[in-house]
């Protein structure tokens, strides 16, 4: 299952498999989703709806799940279709484990709609964006 080459997969087969990548995702299945990506899925995949991994896992409060694709190389700032980022749908979800580690990550707080400070403040969250 090599997604570089496609490894021969069909494109109803590789839309399959990044499918079952997000389903994991949102469920916080970490080490399979290191697999598909050892095995060569691109960690920045996006769904139809220009959401990453990264994005889903944030916003499904998955820290642990963030914080790996992060060190495999995610970008922490990768907005999806509707310009959110992925601090600020944690933001907005209440996960603060996941926004500590997308700070940590140096997530950019002022892009993205709302900004991650645009949300915080909606949202009463100003204290987790404090340095």
């Amino acid at each position: 299952m090599d997604m570089h080459d496609s490894g021969g997969l069909t494109p109803e087969q590789t839309e399959r498999v990044v499918a079952i990548a997000m389903d994991l995702a949102r469920e916080g299945g970490t080490e399979q989703l290191v697999e598909f990506v050892q095995h060569g899925l691109p960690v920045d995949v996006r769904d139809p709806a220009g959401n990453s991994l990264l994005m889903l896992a944030a916003y499904h409060g998955h820290a642990d799940t963030v914080r790996t694709l992060i060190r495999h190389g995610a970008d922490p700032d990768l907005r999806n279709d509707r310009d959110q980022s992925p601090i600020a749908g944690a933001l907005f979800k209440g996960a603060d484990d996941v926004v500590a580690v997308l700070r940590q990550a140096g997530a950019d707080l002022d892009s993205g709609t709302p900004t991650a400070r645009a949300a915080a403040a909606m949202f009463g969250r100003e204290h987790l964006l404090a340095t």
